[in-house]
């Protein structure tokens, strides 16, 4: 710490910005595993079950699990680095599923006590989501049509 202080503003620059790059390469390559398990496991259901988004629905609540995992693991306890914990929560499972994070942040609204918040919250991101899917479906058909 001492040491730190007396570096000049500039070092102490560069040492930020060698941690911010350093934290952004682990997460950038966590999120390429997470990408690619998410396409590998996608793939296999969809190849199996063509009937139902099962792949989707799998990847979904398995990336729930293991982002409550990590939270109570390593976030709840601070266990592992906070450049651990950015990769894999953040880099592989945000690339495995997003629903994650949606999943956890509803979880935590209702382990709050904000109950009306949790149901919002579930309600609108589903209504939302599918209204942003269709506008999204719509322009894309409009200007690629």
């Amino acid at each position: 710490m001492v040491r730190d202080l007396q570096r000049n503003p500039c070092e102490r620059r560069a040492s930020n910005d060698d941690a911010r790059m350093r934290t952004a390469l682990a997460i950038a390559a966590a999120g390429a595993l997470g990408a690619l398990a998410r396409w590998g496991l996608g793939s296999w259901f969809g190849q199996r079950f063509p009937a139902f988004p099962w792949g989707t629905l799998v990847i979904n609540v398995s990336g729930s699990f293991v982002v409550g995992v990590l939270f109570a693991a390593l976030v709840e306890r601070g266990i592992g680095s906070p450049t651990m914990r950015l990769a894999l929560m953040t880099g592989l499972l945000g690339a495995y599923t997003t629903f994650s994070t949606f999943s956890l942040e509803t979880f935590r609204l209702i382990e709050e006590g904000a109950t009306r918040d949790a149901i919002a919250n579930v309600g609108l991101s589903v209504v939302l989501g599918l209204v942003a899917v269709w506008l999204g479906v719509l322009t894309g058909r409009a200007v690629w049509s």
